[in-house]
Parts: C-alpha cells; sequence; structure tokens
C-alpha cells in the first residue's frame, strides 16, 4: 500500500518561509526583553542612591568636643539704677555657684566705660562683688576691669566672667553650598543637625562626662537590707510584713 504526499506548491512554500522567519523574529525579540529586565534590575540591585547609604552625618559634621571657653553673665544695667533687683541678686549667685564648681581660677566683672550708664554700673559692681564674696569665692580670686561701651545705644550691661573647659560644638547658620546643587544624592545640607548638637552640649553639666564615667558612691547598707529582708518576707521593725506566694 502506498501513500502519495501532496505536493506544495511554491506559494505555500512562501508562505511557510514568510511563518518560520516571524517565529524566528518573535524568539529574539522576546529573548532582548529578557536581557534588558536583566540588565535594568542588576542596576537597581548595585545602586549606591538608596535611603539608608546617606554617605554624610551631622555628628561628624558637627562634633561636640571640650575646649576652653567663656562663661558669661551679662547684669542688664539701666542709668538710674541704684541697686540690684531680688532677681539680679539671685542670678549674680546662680553664676557663683557654677564658678564655685568649675575648676576656673578668677571670675572678672568687666565694668562699661563710656556708655551714659557708666555711673550706674561703677556703682552696682559693688553690689555684686559683695554677693560673690558672700557666696564663699575669696577676694583674691575677684578681679574688676572695665570695656569700651558706646555711649549711644543700648544700655551697656555689666558682664561677669570665667573662662573654664566647655562642651560645644561649631558655629551654626554656615551655608557653604546651594541646597538646590545636588539633591539626587539623598544627602543633607551642611548646617543640618547643629541646632542639635549645640543644644545637647549646652545642657551638659560636666563635660568630663564625655570622656569618662563618674566613680560610683558606697551602698547603703541599711536600705539594701530593708530592700532584701521585705523581698523574702521578713518583718522589719516599725515596718510591714510582705508575704511572696508562688502562683
Amino acid at each position: 500500500m502506498s501513500i502519495e504526499t501532496p505536493a506544495i506548491t511554491a506559494e505555500g512554500q512562501d508562505v511557510m518561509a514568510r511563518v518560520a522567519v516571524r517565529s524566528h523574529r518573535s524568539r529574539i525579540a522576546s529573548v532582548s526583553t529578557l536581557v534588558a529586565t536583566a540588565m535594568l534590575l542588576s542596576a537597581c540591585g548595585n545602586s549606591q542612591l538608596t535611603t539608608g547609604a546617606i554617605p554624610d552625618d551631622y555628628r561628624t559634621r558637627h562634633p561636640i568636643v571640650l575646649a576652653e571657653g567663656e562663661h558669661v553673665l551679662d547684669v542688664p544695667v539701666a542709668s538710674g539704677d541704684i541697686r540690684l533687683s531680688t532677681g539680679m541678686k539671685d542670678m549674680v549667685r546662680g553664676f557663683a555657684q557654677q564658678f564655685a564648681a568649675s575648676p576656673a581660677g578668677v571670675i572678672q566683672i568687666q565694668v562699661p566705660h563710656g556708655s551714659y550708664n557708666a555711673g550706674a554700673a561703677q556703682h552696682m559692681a559693688g553690689d555684686i562683688r559683695r554677693i560673690l564674696t558672700q557666696s564663699g569665692i575669696k577676694q583674691g580670686r575677684i578681679l574688676t576691669g572695665s570695656y569700651a561701651a558706646s555711649p549711644t545705644g543700648d544700655a551697656a550691661p555689666i558682664r561677669l566672667a570665667y573662662v573654664t573647659t566647655k562642651a560645644m560644638t561649631s558655629q551654626c547658620g554656615e551655608w557653604p553650598a546651594d541646597l538646590t546643587d545636588n539633591t539626587f544624592g539623598n544627602k543633607n545640607w551642611y548646617n543640618f543637625g547643629c541646632a542639635s548638637q549645640n543644644n545637647l552640649a549646652a545642657q551638659i553639666a560636666n563635660p568630663t562626662d564625655l570622656i569618662a564615667p563618674r566613680g560610683m558612691t558606697p551602698i547603703d547598707a541599711a536600705q539594701r537590707v530593708k530592700v532584701i529582708s521585705g523581698y523574702r518576707g521578713e518583718t522589719t521593725s516599725g515596718g510591714t510584713t510582705i508575704t511572696i506566694t508562688g502562683n
């Protein structure tokens, strides 16, 4: 038994050739699309411009350091004042306590010279010196001087000052670059965090706490015995019996 194979005309062969070419082109396009997608995904995976990878830090840009600095208190004085008010006296006493707690050697009283309130300031400087002495500061550690002040404008204050080690950071308000120069780098600007660092440095009462911790104080033996006795359910004199039961 013989099987006859139908003959394919030239037109049919042409159609089959075109179909094969279209199929081949479709496979090439699919492969190209997959390759392009993989390249894009790879580029995204290797990108360094991510939110969690900010290259700069305000703590390194505005570090808190220990340096020699001047502690200043300005006492306002009007041209007609003859004595310190109660609030001014308390303010001077508080500044004297800060000086006594610091390792500074001398405290200065700087009186304005040449201003229209210079006479009143010179008189009240004696009151300030007496308050410092009453606060426990020896006479030899109090220096009195003057500074040039303008005869016009606001009343020049009496300035109390002493120099010691203090926590400080860089000056704020500096803008070395335009904020719009690099907005694609996901970087914070230069002045960012400066105010927070300055506020934190101003709140540090003892700058040496930034270097090492303080020594521990001795334990309170009486309080320790009281707490342990209460935890055990024992009765102490004048106390309350606490009984601990398991659940």
